[in-house]
């Protein structure tokens, strides 16, 4: 379920707050070669399906910037600030790819606002996402995503 939150000033109100999950997301083998053409990187890992079968995964994994990447499709999921007049990315703090994510597996985030503070005329905020491989005992990612909201 989307937290929605009713403008910038309200996020303050929300630190601490746990957010998800989202919908399960297919990460499959289309989806990692799309990737791998708009980024140029075709390690075998990602990409060759017959040698990745005598890999250490036993199949193709996503690259860990496209399950990065895929934050960008949960952080609405997870929580929305209505009221702004815009929002913008500001960048990342700590990451981290603690396990693979295997071609054909369903992935899925939770979040956590882990700070919120004013900064000039915004609000400047941290949330955690956590995305999750289903059946995995690891997450997949870590990721501390920064934004600000203006009124």
């Amino acid at each position: 379920m989307t937290l929605h939150i009713d403008g910038p000033a309200a996020i303050t109100t929300h630190v601490g707050e746990q957010l998800g999950p989202t919908e399960w997301v297919t990460v499959d083998q289309a989806r990692i070669d799309r990737f791998a053409e708009a980024t140029g990187d075709h390690q075998w890992i990602h990409v060759d399906v017959e040698r990745a079968k005598e890999g250490p995964f036993g199949t193709t994994i996503a690259h860990g910037y496209l399950t990065l990447s895929l934050v960008n499709l949960f952080l609405p999921e997870l929580v929305t600030v209505d009221n702004t007049s815009m929002g913008v990315n500001v960048g990342l703090g700590k990451v981290r790819f603690p396990a693979p994510v295997p071609s054909g597996s369903q992935i899925r985030a939770t979040g956590e606002i882990v700070s919120a503070e004013q900064i000039g005329e915004g609000v400047q905020v941290v949330v955690r996402v956590t995305v999750e491989v289903e059946g995995g005992d690891r997450p997949a990612c870590v990721a501390e995503t920064i934004s600000r909201f203006f009124p």
